[in-house]
């Protein structure tokens, strides 16, 4: 069959389609994956990939959001707008995709449609061919409300298209292992794809002190610089090695403290492996990823899904949610001291590595069409 594989145009978004859509690739089935800008970088994983939106700007399309909704935009940049801020952001990335997906599934006409929640242009193509959709969750919030919240301001692509509403999916794919969040859909371990990148040596192995990785969004915008500087503020008064993941040009050229070092784009799943913690910007990709890892994790609370992720981690007791300005020597110290936080997120590790692998759901997809 032939899958099209839908997803906004952000890495963060598309990346962690790539196992799935790999798994349908070796299976035998046609892949094609439409998103634009920044997600085409999923190139990267072999997968043959449709620019949708050649014009597409999430800059441009976020500032606009902020300026016309400044209520909302105040309480997104907190992260407590729900699903307020993502409808208004999303509704209007999925308008600019719309029209490029279907005129891509009309001319390659695939036999199934996967989406994440918010890349609903990929269930208005679906039903404009009248093909079962998928929605692939790549989050930890229920994307059914993500999907909704999306679609209610798509009213305008909708009516280009000659429909009035989107039927429900004919199946979902769940990876949030359930003791952090229980999710609708068929469960999947989560294994996002991370990009390509060489892992030095040193990495490879523990160091004589606990190691610690360090990394950032690849979005630009409120947060994007994530906890570096807070964590190399404090690294001096810790006892452990502190790892900067691509940090920016300016940090990466500072005089650091000895216990901290950096490095570019590595896989980061691998060098978890051999680290202690991870600190990040709390986006659900690092979250899941050192989940899956079983290290322990200081998510920083911070707009969109920021917060909500954090607070996930610290409710299930894997990890510690905290303000940039609460990074401090006692802070990280506990990150990498404390048995209980280990203990927590290595049963999470084992609850995800009990979940169907990618490959396993390739036939009920296949079912479907």
């Amino acid at each position: 069959m032939r899958v099209l594989v839908v997803s906004a145009p952000l890495i963060g978004h598309v990346f962690p389609l790539v196992p799935l859509a790999a798994a349908l690739r070796d299976a035998g089935h046609e892949v094609l994956v439409a998103t634009a800008a920044d997600g085409l970088d999923v190139a990267r994983s072999g997968l043959p990939v449709r620019d949708v939106a050649p014009a597409f700007d999430f800059g441009r399309i976020a500032r606009g959001m902020l300026l016309r909704h400044p209520l909302v935009a105040r309480a997104e940049l907190a992260g407590r707008a729900g699903t307020r801020g993502a409808g208004l952001l999303f509704g209007k990335v999925n308008d600019q995709l719309a029209d490029g997906v279907v005129a891509l599934a009309e001319q390659w006409k695939p036999d199934l449609v996967v989406h994440e929640p918010f890349a609903v242009a990929g269930a208005v193509a679906a039903a404009r061919l009248g093909v079962p959709a998928v929605r692939h969750e790549n989050a930890l919030f229920d994307g059914r409300e993500l999907a909704r919240a999306t679609v209610a301001r798509l009213a305008p692509a909708l009516r280009r298209h000659g429909l009035t509403e989107l039927p429900p999916p004919a199946a979902a794919v769940a990876v949030a292992p359930p003791s952090v969040l229980r999710q609708d859909g068929w469960p999947m371990r989560y294994g996002g794809y991370v990009g390509g990148g060489e892992l030095p040596d040193w990495l490879r192995e523990p160091g004589e002190r606990p190691r610690v990785l360090v990394s950032r969004s690849t979005v630009a915008g409120p947060g994007g610089g994530g906890p570096m500087r807070a964590v190399v503020a404090a690294a001096g008064r810790v006892d452990a090695e502190f790892v900067l993941v691509r940090p920016d040009e300016r940090l990466a050229r500072a005089v650091l403290p000895d216990n901290v070092r950096t490095v570019g784009w590595i896989p980061l799943p691998a060098a978890l492996a051999a680290g202690a913690a991870l600190v990040h910007h709390g986006g659900a990709g690092s979250v899941l990823g050192a989940l899956a890892a079983g290290v322990p994790q200081l998510a920083t609370v911070g707009p969109g899904d920021r917060r909500q992720n954090a607070e996930l981690v610290a409710t299930r007791g894997a990890g510690i949610a905290a303000a940039t300005r609460e990074i401090t020597p006692a802070t990280l110290t506990r990150l990498v001291a404390d048995a209980a936080l280990r203990d927590a997120a290595a049963q999470v590790s084992r609850e995800i590595a009990a979940m169907p692998e990618p490959a396993d759901l390739v036939p009920r997809l296949a079912a479907l069409a």
